[in-house]
């Protein structure tokens, strides 16, 4: 029985119309992203399996958690899925995302804007070591924003957090009924995909530090899609240019 191709390369033509997409989310100008103005400032934490104090353990906790991260592995699959080129630099990644509610599948685009590996001092005096990155809405998104998602480890206590830090707002949706349904139900979304996040993520290190294994277990890898030869081409630029 043939193999079936990678995902990347059933979404290759997909991948490569958001790659050429403008973002829609523009941090240069941050201090306009209020509550006043429509935006939603959000803020999700989750502890994960404590190391011992010090820097990040080899195949520890911390470690485990870039991994999930970096994979893309935390989200519900029953609500996203994301597809990327694996051997892109995390920081060059683009992928696309397919949303699912209800009946409806919905595909987006995002970009990665920053990864972050650093050192910080703590509020307390201490530092914890920080590893994550962000990604923003690309054109035909129904939002516009970008999202981080990070993990710490404290130093001097050994603590690790699994923390997201989202700033978003709706977007133009050209069709009626999705811009409906997306204003009733978007907020619930949006809290549903954080706090599954949150707790896919721990199950995935637990199970890791578990085993032993360094990457998320195959069962939690991204499921299947359609094949972008099953897209018509209108459509692919569709999903693109909606929201112009």
């Amino acid at each position: 029985m043939k193999s079936r191709p990678p995902l990347y390369e059933l979404q290759k033509a997909r991948l490569e119309a958001y790659r050429q997409a403008q973002d829609s989310y523009d941090d240069r100008r941050s201090s306009e992203y209020t509550a006043a103005n429509g935006w939603h400032i959000d803020d999700y934490e989750q502890d994960l399996p404590a190391e011992r104090p010090g820097p990040p353990e080899q195949r520890g906790s911390f470690e485990a958690a870039k991994n999930v991260l970096r994979n893309y592995s935390f989200p519900p699959p029953d609500l996203i899925t994301g597809v990327f080129v694996p051997d892109t630099p995390l920081a060059q990644r683009v992928m696309a995302l397919r949303g699912r509610f209800l009946i409806f599948t919905f595909w987006f685009g995002v970009r990665i804007s920053n990864v972050v590996d650093e050192l910080r001092p703590l509020p307390d005096g201490g530092h914890e070591a920080v590893w994550g990155y962000s990604y923003r809405t690309l054109q035909g998104h129904f939002e516009q924003g970008q999202i981080e998602f990070t993990v710490h480890k404290h130093i001097d206590t050994g603590r690790i957090i699994f923390k997201i830090h989202a700033v978003s707002k709706t977007g133009y949706i050209q069709n009626p009924f999705y811009r409906l349904g997306f204003k009733i139900f978007g907020r619930l979304l949006q809290r549903r995909f954080a706090y599954g996040s949150l707790k896919r993520t721990l199950h995935q290190v637990q199970d890791m530090l578990r085993t032993g294994q360094g990457w998320p277990p195959a069962e939690e890898q991204t499921p299947e899609v359609v094949s972008a030869a099953e897209i018509p081409d209108h459509v692919v630029k569709k999903v693109v240019d909606e929201g112009q």
